[in-house]
């Protein structure tokens, strides 16, 4: 799995999830049960992540929807 995006915001998650499943791509939100530790109040960043084959074109996806500043830095992996 390689991360895309890591935020607080869930309407971006949601944004973004929607955006990639609309391609045809399997994306998957990691940390979504950090809400319980934190009592819902969204300090701990959500991060949606792809399958390392599906990570160029999600990006490209996610990109021509005006998000590249979301995106995280390509680390290579």
């Amino acid at each position: 799995m390689r991360a895309l995006m890591r935020t607080t915001d869930p309407v971006l998650i949601d944004f973004a999830v929607a955006l990639l499943r609309d391609a045809g791509l399997g994306p998957v939100v990691l940390d979504q049960n950090m809400s319980v530790l934190e009592g819902s109040i969204g300090v701990f960043p959500r991060r949606v992540v792809v399958i390392a084959d599906e990570w160029a074109q999600a990006r490209r996806v996610l990109t021509e929807a005006g998000l590249a500043a979301e995106l995280e830095r390509d680390h290579g992996g």
